[in-house]
């Protein structure tokens, strides 16, 4: 692991991040709801590519470990209460999915304490983090009162069912995982 902050993969994971305040501002502030998806497709795009050239160039850190969830999280976080605010969701939705984030945050505190690292993300994880950052854009084009916003409610919607079933079930599996490794000092697979 590179020990070396100023990376190129680790600029583009600083950059991502900055695209959370702007997403807000354009989605809140300017209902400029083009812009704020181009945002989110920006974000995206550098998730990507920052854990694929990381690795690619041998230049994967703790930062880019750390950092790249975490960002995940809150671009996550934004565009919810974006939705939301914008009468796009139900507010259980917010409720659901962060609440399943505090659970795991707190276990992964409790696991910290007794010295084991982060829960290991699954394939299905991804997925589900996927699929709620594809859903999340329809969502919010389907506040358009067009055709498009017709096609764009019915792909969000179906986007945004797949991710929440698949961020509540990966959610309780890793809860358990974790759990087990707090309990008995021992990772499961």
């Amino acid at each position: 692991m590179n020990s070396s902050l100023l990376t190129i993969p680790n600029a583009l994971t600083f950059l991502r991040a900055l695209g959370i305040p702007l997403f807000l501002y354009l989605a809140l502030s300017l209902h400029a709801d083009g812009w704020a998806i181009f945002v989110l497709a920006i974000g995206g795009a550098t998730d990507y590519f920052d854990g694929k050239l990381a690795r690619a160039w041998g230049q994967e850190s703790r930062f880019g470990e750390l950092a790249d969830p975490g960002i995940d999280r809150l671009y996550i976080v934004a565009t919810l209460i974006a939705l939301v605010l914008r009468d796009a969701i139900p507010l259980w939705i917010v409720i659901v999915l962060f609440g399943r984030d505090v659970i795991l945050g707190l276990l992964t505190i409790a696991l910290k304490s007794r010295g084991y690292g982060p829960l290991t993300v699954t394939y299905l994880g991804k997925a589900a983090t996927f699929n709620l950052m594809y859903a999340f854009p329809f969502l919010l084009l389907a506040l358009q009162s067009s055709w498009i916003g017709t096609l764009a409610y019915i792909l969000g919607w179906s986007f945004a069912i797949w991710g929440i079933a698949l961020y509540i079930s990966t959610g309780v599996s890793y809860f358990a995982q974790g759990l087990d490794t707090y309990l008995h000092g021992k990772r499961v697979a």
